[in-house]
């Protein structure tokens, strides 16, 4: 028989415990610590963000030098062989 009312004492203690939390939970102080951790967390995203855009952006530069100065690279290297092949084509006369 203590073994029942032991059992309930117990689940009666935590129903007061999570009546009294939830009570501290939507407290009026709670509510603005929730609200000013939230205006920091949203401020933290919009420094990432902007972070992130800067990054995006110089990527986005060094991919277009990137691409000019292979361009560039197979120009030569195709002129090089224009020049090899008309060498080549003139010592055969």
């Amino acid at each position: 028989m203590n073994i029942k009312w032991d059992k309930v004492a117990l689940f009666a203690g935590g129903l007061v415990v999570g009546t009294a939390g939830l009570k501290v939970l939507i407290s009026k102080e709670a509510v603005k610590a929730y609200t000013h951790t939230t205006a920091a967390v949203l401020r933290v995203r919009e420094c990432v963000m902007g972070t992130v855009s800067m990054v995006k952006e110089t990527a986005e530069d060094i991919l277009a030098d990137a691409k000019q100065i292979n361009e560039a690279r197979a120009v030569e290297e195709e002129e090089i062989i224009l020049d090899m092949s008309a060498e080549d084509a003139a010592e055969a006369e």
